[in-house]
């Protein structure tokens, strides 16, 4: 099934599509479809200090910087394929591969839905160091903050935001902050283009041997160590 930016910001009714091979193609909540920026336009932690306006958008990722393959990751937070391959793939990337300096793994937000696009925001506001954790938890934990019926998926998320050290104040801040919002959907436009992203996860590979490999759907590890390898030569 094609992406279509179209259905992706104009759908009004409907159901979730999700993809045979393990990708979300559309958001869980119809109602809550990301629309395009118009042209032009536990006990809570110790406060931590939010990032800096030039930092909101920079690069959130994991790894040695000259690591020789660089793994690209788009997800969107309400993604339940994106979460399923954090809960069963991604620590043993982490163990195997990032940590042993084989990769570099770059987090891209592919927000879907309003709800991820909240979110998204959010972990941004986070300084770098805890986007990973953050991100991971909330992945961990969508049923509670996200998709459980009757609650206020907003004061969920502030109650995720608080464990992670980001003040009332600064969650509120980032909820509002409109700037970042634009700059996600054009980056989420932009990756699509670039990369041809038409689902959520997917993965681009790159090393010595290989440039901008594209896999899609949650991958078990042994199909992602072998893309790694393929990129590695």
């Amino acid at each position: 099934m094609a992406f279509s930016r179209r259905a992706l910001l104009g759908v009004g009714a409907g159901v979730v599509v999700a993809a045979a091979a393990g990708g979300l193609w559309l958001a869980r909540r119809p109602d809550q479809t990301v629309a395009a920026p118009p042209p032009g336009s536990a006990p809570a932690a110790a406060p931590a200090p939010a990032a800096s306006a030039e930092g909101i958008m920079g690069e959130r990722a994991i790894g040695r910087a000259d690591a020789p393959v660089v793994v690209r990751e788009f997800f969107s937070l309400t993604c339940s394929h994106c979460a399923t391959f954090h809960r069963d793939t991604m620590p043993q990337v982490k163990k195997e591969l990032v940590e042993t300096g084989r990769v570099r793994f770059i987090f891209h937000d592919f927000p879907l839905d309003q709800v991820a696009l909240t979110a998204a925001v959010v972990a941004r506001h986070l300084p770098p160091a805890s986007y990973d954790p953050f991100v991971t938890a909330l992945l961990a934990s969508q049923d509670r903050w996200a998709f459980a019926r009757g609650v206020n998926t907003t004061e969920e998320l502030a109650k995720m935001a608080a464990l992670a050290g980001l003040s009332r104040a600064a969650f509120d801040a980032a909820v509002a902050d409109e700037a970042t919002r634009t700059a996600l959907l054009k980056a989420r436009d932009e990756y699509s283009r670039t990369y041809g992203i038409d689902s959520t996860p997917s993965f681009v590979f790159s090393g010595p041997a290989m440039q901008n490999q594209k896999a899609a759907g949650a991958r078990p590890y042994s199909d992602f160590v072998r893309l790694v390898q393929q990129a590695a030569g």
